[in-house]
C-alpha cells in the first residue's frame, strides 16, 4: 500500500524557521518522511482543487505571526480554501491557526481575547460527544494538551460537534459529522521539546506561560502522550491505515 501523501498549508513568514520544524513535527507524528509532505504557502495565494484532490490528507497548523482576527489582504482566498475542503469533504487535520480559519471560513466566531491566551499546557476534557468519537473517545475523559494562541473560537459552525473543552476555553475540538475533517485549538502534532523550541522562537508569549525563563518553562512543561495519539488515530479513521 502506497504511503499517504500529505498537503501542509503554511501561513508563515519567509524565513520563518519554524516552518521546517512545523513539518517535522507532523511527519514524525505521522509516522511518515518530510517528502511526503508537500507545503503551500496561503499568504502566496491559493492551492488548485487538483492539489486537493492529489493529497490523500490537507494539514493547516500554525500562522506563526498572523491571526484571523487581524486578517490582511490574504486571508479571504484563504478561508475560501477552507470552504473547498469542506465542500470537496477532503480528509483534512487543522490545529491552532487551522482551528480558528477552518470555523471563521464556515461560520463560526473568532476574537483576540488574551485574557484568557493559553500557552504552554492545559488540562481538556471531553464532551459526551468526543467520548462517543472514534478518534477523540480513546483519550480519556481529561488530558493534557500543548497550546499557544490568544485568538479564541467563540462560536463553532453550525452543525459542527464539539469534542473537547478547557477551563478557559469552551471550543478545543470538533469535527463536522459526516465528513472527515478534525479541528484542534491545540497542537496535537508537537511533543515537549517541540513545544519549548517553538515559545523560544516566539518570546512574546512567554509571559502568558507564567514563568520568567524559557528554562523554567521547559522544567515545568510535561509530556503529553495522550494528545499526540490523536493523529495516528484520526489517519486510521479517515484513510482506513
Amino acid at each position: 500500500m502506497t504511503d499517504p501523501r500529505f498537503l501542509l498549508l503554511q501561513v508563515r513568514n519567509p524565513g520563518d524557521p519554524m516552518a521546517a520544524q512545523e513539518v517535522s513535527c507532523f511527519a514524525r507524528s505521522l509516522s511518515c518522511a518530510t517528502s511526503r509532505i508537500e507545503v503551500f504557502d496561503l499568504l502566496s495565494g491559493v492551492p488548485s482543487r487538483s492539489a486537493l484532490h492529489r493529497a490523500d490528507v490537507v494539514l493547516l497548523g500554525g500562522s506563526g505571526e498572523h491571526s484571523v482576527v487581524r486578517g490582511g489582504s490574504w486571508l479571504s482566498r484563504a478561508l475560501n480554501t477552507m470552504v473547498d475542503l469542506y465542500t470537496l469533504s477532503r480528509p483534512t487535520f487543522a490545529s491552532c491557526w487551522g482551528f480558528q480559519a477552518m470555523a471563521q471560513a464556515l461560520g463560526g466566531e473568532v476574537v483576540t481575547d488574551r485574557g484568557r491566551a493559553e500557552v504552554g499546557t492545559v488540562w481538556v476534557e471531553l464532551t459526551s460527544k468526543g467520548e462517543a468519537d472514534p478518534v477523540f473517545g480513546p483519550l480519556g475523559k481529561r488530558f493534557r494538551v500543548p497550546i499557544g494562541h490568544e485568538d479564541i473560537v467563540t462560536v463553532i459552525p453550525e452543525g459542527a460537534r464539539l469534542l473537547a473543552s478547557s477551563a478557559l476555553v469552551e471550543n478545543q475540538a470538533f469535527v463536522f459529522p459526516g465528513k472527515p475533517i478534525y479541528a484542534t485549538q491545540f497542537h496535537p502534532e508537537l511533543n515537549r521539546a517541540d513545544l519549548v523550541a517553538r515559545l523560544t522562537k516566539y518570546t512574546d508569549y512567554l509571559t502568558l506561560t507564567g514563568h520568567k525563563t524559557i528554562r523554567e518553562f521547559e522544567k515545568n512543561t510535561p509530556e503529553t502522550p495522550e494528545s499526540q495519539s490523536i493523529l495516528p488515530r484520526f489517519i486510521k479513521e479517515v484513510l482506513g491505515r
